[in-house]
């Protein structure tokens, strides 16, 4: 995959890389050429930052509350004062984890409802806002917003998280019809069920992911690095002629 300016190392910002499978797409995106910057409210992204700079790439840690306008446009004056461009953006930050096990919707309080909102749909919008005029200068950029397969299927027990997932597609489908004619590009990757620590603190019992795993027309278990080649490709130069699309990336479970 080629990038518009092969002659400078291009750098993409990772929201909620600090662990899980935002600190792995750090390290993925490294690996593909890229310098990072990992974004998160916690500090376990200056780990993260250190293990990018130790496969010969540049990063830096910004620590960033996705929420507060404020804290996105520091994100954004401190990337501008280091590398002086962005060509790719990762929205990954999300509320998952922390919401405990699933429960029926009458038993959601309001107070967390809102908190996932702010995070998981206010967050992306706020960041975009505040990187969208460094893509805008340079007339290049990749944008790429992480919604969930669970919209797709209707997944009972946590609608909060469904519906915030559901609002970043749609999120991503107005901000591309807007930044287009500029050269950015906004897409969607929808992850499956992945088997990692913040899903078995969610979903618990390991046979939820065995019947999982069975639902799909690739029937195993899906693993973080199945997201890798998706990321890549949308953060690319290869995937100019596409926008406002979400890539479901979750072994055929759900089809759209």
């Amino acid at each position: 995959m080629s990038f518009k300016k092969p002659s400078s190392t291009p750098v993409v910002v990772v929201t909620g890389g600090g662990r899980g499978i935002g600190a792995a797409y750090c390290l993925d995106l490294a690996a593909a050429g890229f310098d990072v910057v990992v974004a998160d409210i916690l500090d376990e992204g200056s780990e993260v930052a250190e293990k990018v700079r130790a496969t010969g790439r540049e990063a830096m840690f910004v620590k960033v509350d996705v929420t507060v306008e404020e804290s996105t446009r520091a994100l954004a004056a401190a990337v501008q004062e280091r590398f002086g461009r962005v060509d790719a953006l990762v929205n990954n930050a999300a509320l998952y984890q922390a919401l405990g096990n699933k429960r029926p919707f009458t038993h959601i309080a309001e107070d967390e409802w809102d908190k996932v909102m702010a995070v998981n749909v206010k967050g992306p919008w706020q960041v975009a806002k505040s990187i969208y005029p460094l893509m805008l200068q340079a007339g290049y950029g990749r944008i790429v917003n992480v919604a969930s397969s669970t919209v797709h299927m209707g997944a009972p027990g946590f609608p909060h998280y469904v519906a915030s997932k559901g609002a970043v597609i749609a999120l991503t489908r107005s901000l591309a019809r807007e930044v287009g004619a500029e050269g950015v590009t906004v897409n969607c990757v929808a992850p499956g069920l992945v088997h990692n620590d913040s899903s078995v603190a969610l979903n618990g019992d390991e046979g939820y992911f065995a019947a999982s795993a069975q639902q799909r027309a690739i029937p195993r278990s899906m693993e973080e690095q199945d997201l890798f080649g998706a990321v890549r490709f949308l953060t690319s130069e290869a995937s100019r002629f596409i926008t406002g699309q979400t890539v479901i990336v979750d072994g055929g479970q759900a089809f759209s």
